[in-house]
């Protein structure tokens, strides 16, 4: 396929990003939407409201999409395009590692909710290093990770944790 963009995947914690990029039908939708043209924040707003913006948000976040600055007609805008078509995943990993993060892909919604929560709990008190958060959440550093791929609210920037 001429012009194909492949995302490789060879570290277990972005298979996370693989599985949240389209896991709810506005996603998808917004996905697709952005594979066939470029799209600004208000286009996909318009269509699919709130939720569409927040999955553009993610997309972004996980870097499935790029963005360029457009002319419209009330100015100079952002607009959001599909990086990649297609994945290719080549992995190695402990099974323990394996094991935690299909655990947070298969987490239910309300479990990861109280996860997220308690992260940006530790966050507000001031400390948004992995290593404490890590260590006052009880879980492991995989584990960490895969929790803040799967969120729209956080993102990991070197060493530390970032609220969104």
């Amino acid at each position: 396929m001429p012009g194909s963009r492949i995302k490789v995947i060879n570290d277990i914690g972005e298979l996370v990003s693989v599985f949240y990029s389209c896991n709810t039908e506005v996603k998808k939708k917004v996905f697709q939407e952005t594979s066939k043209k470029w799209c600004t924040i208000e286009e996909i707003k318009e269509k699919y409201g709130d939720e569409g913006v927040s999955a553009l948000k993610y997309l972004e976040k996980i870097k499935f999409v790029e963005t360029q600055w457009i002319t419209t007609d009330s100015g100079v805008v952002r607009a959001y395009h599909a990086f990649y078509d297609m994945f290719h995943i080549t992995l190695s990993m402990p099974i323990m590692e394996a094991s935690e993060v299909l655990r947070v892909i298969n987490m239910s919604d309300e479990e990861f909710k109280e996860w997220e929560n308690r992260i940006l709990e530790i966050i507000k008190s001031g400390n948004t290093f992995i290593g404490y958060i890590v260590e006052k959440l009880g879980v492991s550093q995989i584990m960490l990770r895969s929790l803040i791929k799967r969120s729209e609210k956080l993102d990991i920037k070197g060493m530390q944790v970032e609220v969104l």
